[in-house]
C-alpha cells in the first residue's frame, strides 16, 4: 500500500511553489504536515486537514473559520487520491475565492507526482524481487516449486535454455550500468552482480552471439572488461547451476594461468579447469614432476615455449616449426631435449598428453 512520506511532500510542494506565489502545504492520512513552504508547521497537526479526510471531499477555509481552527490559514484544502484511495491532503493557503482557478491544477499535479513515484517504487521492487529470484533460482533451493512459479509469473521465463557469461571488470567500473546495458540490448536475459566486479549473466542460448565483437562493443561503450569466462549452454536451472559453477573456476583459472587472454571459453578450457579445480591435490605433483624437471634445466624458456606451441598445434611438425620461425630439424633437436629431461616423449600421444596437462597449469609470464 502506497503512502505519502516527508520527500515526496516535499517535492509537491517545492514545484507547486516554484510556480505559483502561494504557500503550500502536504499533510498525510492523519492530517500531519509532511510538507510545507513554512517549514516550522512540519509535523504538526492540520485541523483543515482533518476535516477534508473526515468527509472526503474540497474544504475551504475563510478568515473567520481559520481564527476557530488549530494551526490553519485561511486556504483551501483538497483530497489527494491515489487509485480512487485517499491518501492524504493538498492545502493552499491564501484567500479561497483567488485560489478556485488553481486549485485543481495544482491538485492534478500532486496527484500525477503521486503517481509516478509509485510506479518508480513498483519498478525497483519488481528489479529487487527478481535479483533475489535469480540468486535463489542459481542457489541449493533453487528448484523449489514456489520460487519456479513465481519467476514464470514474475516474467523470468525460467524454462528457457541459457549461457552464462561471467565478466570480471576493472575496479571501479558500474556493474550496475553493465547489467542495464545487456538487458535492454539482448531480450529474456538474466543478469547477477555475482561480486562488486564482477556479473554473471546468462543469455538466452538460442541468440547467435560473437564473443570477440561483443568484447569491443563493450569496449566501445567505456566498460573495462578485464576478462570474460563463456560456458555451453545450460538446459535447465540444475544445468545453469552446474554451468555457473563451471564458469567460476574458469575465470579464476583465466586469472591464475592467462593473465593476458580476456576471453575464456569452457569448451577450449574444459580439461584444464578441471585439473586446476584440483590444484592443491597430492595426485596432481606426479603430473607436474616431469615438466619442472624441464623447467630446472630452462633458463631462458625456449623449451617451454617450444611444448606450448606443440601442444597449440597439435603435434604437427611443420605447423608447430612455422610458429617457432625454425628449422623442423631444430624443432626435432628441442623436442628430444624435452624428453631427455623429463623422461616423457612427447611424440607419444600418452606423452604428449601428459606434457600438455601440466602445460596448461602453468602460468604464462605476462609478455614483455
Amino acid at each position: 500500500m502506497f503512502e505519502l512520506d516527508h520527500d515526496l511532500a516535499q517535492d509537491i510542494v517545492d514545484r507547486t511553489m516554484a510556480i505559483l506565489p502561494y504557500n503550500i502545504n502536504v499533510m498525510d492520512s492523519q492530517g500531519l504536515i509532511l510538507g510545507s513552504g513554512e517549514p516550522e508547521r512540519i509535523n504538526t497537526r492540520h485541523e483543515g486537514a482533518q476535516l477534508v479526510l473526515a468527509n472526503g471531499r474540497v474544504v475551504e477555509i475563510d478568515e473567520p473559520t481559520a481564527c476557530r481552527l488549530k494551526g490553519v490559514q485561511p486556504g483551501i484544502n483538497l483530497p489527494l487520491l491515489h487509485d480512487q484511495r485517499l491518501i492524504g491532503v493538498l492545502g493552499i493557503t491564501g484567500d479561497p475565492a483567488l485560489l478556485r482557478t488553481y486549485a485543481e491544477l495544482v491538485r492534478m499535479t500532486a496527484e500525477m507526482l503521486v503517481g509516478q513515484r509509485h510506479q518508480q517504487a513498483e519498478q525497483q521492487w519488481r528489479r529487487q524481487r527478481c535479483d533475489d529470484l535469480l540468486a535463489l533460482l542459481l542457489g541449493e533451493r533453487g528448484d523449489s516449486p514456489r520460487l519456479v512459479d513465481e519467476a514464470r509469473q514474475m516474467g523470468l521465463k525460467p524454462q528457457l535454455a541459457r549461457t552464462p557469461y561471467l565478466f570480471e571488470l576493472a575496479p571501479a567500473q558500474n556493474v550496475e550500468g553493465l547489467s542495464s546495458w545487456l538487458l535492454s540490448r539482448y531480450p529474456d536475459s538474466w543478469c547477477v552482480s555475482a561480486a562488486q566486479t564482477s556479473l554473471l549473466w546468462c543469455r538466452p542460448a538460442s541468440l547467435n552471439l560473437d564473443n570477440l565483437r561483443l568484447l569491443d562493443k563493450l569496449a566501445s561503450q567505456g566498460w573495462n572488461i578485464l576478462r570474460l569466462a563463456v560456458g555451453g549452454q545450460a538446459d535447465g536451472l540444475a544445468g545453469l547451476r552446474r554451468c555457473y559453477r563451471r564458469v567460476g573456476d574458469l575465470l579464476a583459472y583465466g586469472r591464475d594461468i592467462l593473465p593476458e587472454t580476456r576471453l575464456l571459453t569452457l569448451d577450449r578450457y574444459r580439461l584444464p579447469v578441471m585439473l586446476w579445480r584440483h590444484r592443491n591435490d597430492d595426485a596432481l605433483d606426479e603430473l607436474l614432476s616431469p615438466l619442472r624437471k624441464v623447467l630446472a634445466k630452462d633458463s631462458n624458456g625456449q623449451l617451454i615455449a617450444t611444448l606450448r606451441c606443440w601442444c597449440d598445434h597439435d603435434g604437427q611438425s611443420q605447423a608447430c616449426a612455422d610458429a617457432l620461425g625454425i628449422h623442423r630439424n631444430s624443432l626435432r633437436y628441442r623436442m628430444e631435449r624435452i624428453a631427455e629431461l623429463s623422461g616423457v616423449d612427447p611424440l607419444r600421444l600418452d606423452g604428449m598428453l601428459s606434457l600438455y596437462l601440466a602445460v596448461q597449469l602453468l602460468p604464462h609470464e605476462p609478455a614483455s
